[in-house]
């Protein structure tokens, strides 16, 4: 095994002086959960392990029964006034025994040294749709998880970016990006128009569906990102983030490798799904996409890509023109649909021309739609 990078042991090291002088204070743990999803085959239970005083203290994000409404309907009263920085003030609990059910079998693990749960088991018997699994840590009570089935004939799915996509943030310009995610009031933040009703119509044109959010952002925003989706409309889906912070490996995660491995690890869990891919050219998206649609064209429907304004781009990335400019359709199969539009309104429209929303797809893609500079 790869010898830890120096800051990840010192990481470790503060997390675990801190774990101890939390629990001699009486803190205990708390589990918050995330959305999972499966086949008929799996099952993967997402969760962290976090010390808290009291159960009030734990912003886990849901508001609501996800089994009543699976668009995220409905909101906190009080969401609108929290402000992002309060995400990041956790305490994680490492190595914490965890007990996962679902539908009557029973796994085990133990928390990472971010706090994190991610489970994967077979031989769950559930059907498709939508169910429930319960997460229990050592010394905590039981939290109840979504999770979502997909059926064995599905072959349609929707892969989503977050930032700029999805919701202004302006990332990853340093300043900027701790301005929207540390400062401003969630209930502030600002949705790309379109892209929710987008998304509907996709899943309403292909019933069962998974929908998954892949994002470099950190776990901890996963509470306020799953409001924010909810208030918006946004179709129920697992989010696959990321840490913040020294790894195993260097100081920082690579985010564009991490949307690599998340793609890749969709692939082998879904090998019958083609992916709408959803992002933006305010980052890597249109690179990583491309890369991925060129190394498996089989396993892609089409990449929508949300154009982000000159001045977006400015002060996304301080110049006013994508990132990918110059690459952005050189490697992608022709079979492959890119289209590109500034919002959801527009992607939405020209899905509905190329016959992805509604209607007969056909035997032949079209060929690459350009919309906008």
């Amino acid at each position: 095994m790869t010898r830890p990078h120096a800051a990840a042991i010192v990481e470790d090291a503060w997390h675990r002086q801190v774990e101890r002088v939390l629990r001699r204070r009486h803190w205990r743990n708390r589990v918050i959960g995330h959305v999972g999803y499966g086949s008929t085959d799996f099952v993967r239970i997402f969760a962290r392990v976090v010390l808290s005083r009291s159960k009030d203290d734990i912003d886990d994000g849901a508001a609501h029964d996800p089994a009543l409404d699976k668009t995220y309907g409905g909101m906190r009263s009080l969401e609108g006034r929290r402000r992002g920085w309060r995400v990041f003030f956790t305490a994680v609990a490492m190595d914490v025994p965890v007990t996962v059910t679902v539908g009557g079998h029973v796994a085990h693990a133990r928390s990472d040294r971010s706090g994190h749960v991610d489970v994967t088991f077979r031989g769950h018997a559930l059907e498709s749709g939508w169910h429930t699994a319960t997460v229990r840590a050592q010394g905590g009570d039981p939290v109840v998880v979504d999770v979502f089935v997909a059926a064995d004939d599905v072959t349609f799915g929707l892969v989503s970016d977050i930032d700029d996509t999805v919701i202004t943030t302006m990332l990853p310009r340093m300043f900027l990006a701790a301005w929207n995610t540390f400062v401003k009031h969630e209930g502030n933040r600002r949705v790309v128009p379109g892209m929710a009703p987008l998304y509907r119509e996709l899943l309403a044109a292909h019933p069962g569906a998974p929908c998954v959010y892949i994002s470099t952002g950190a776990w901890n925003t996963a509470p306020s990102l799953t409001r924010f989706l909810r208030s918006h409309g946004y179709p129920l889906g697992p989010l696959l983030l990321t840490d913040w912070g020294p790894t195993n490996t260097g100081w920082f995660r690579i985010g564009s490798e991490h949307k690599r491995q998340c793609l890749d690890r969709l692939v082998r869990d879904f090998p019958g799904i083609k992916w709408v891919l959803v992002g933006d050219d305010g980052q890597h998206d249109v690179t990583v996409y491309s890369d991925f649609a060129e190394a498996r064209p089989e396993c892609v429907e089409a990449v929508a890509i949300r154009q982000l304004t000159p001045t977006e781009q400015l002060l996304s990335h301080g110049v006013p023109v994508p990132t990918d400019e110059l690459s952005r359709s050189t490697r992608v199969p022709r079979e492959i649909s890119i289209f590109y539009a500034p919002d959801g309104f527009g992607l939405l429209k020209i899905l509905r021309q190329a016959g992805k929303v509604g209607g007969s797809r056909g035997d032949v893609a079209p060929p690459p739609v350009d919309v906008g500079i």
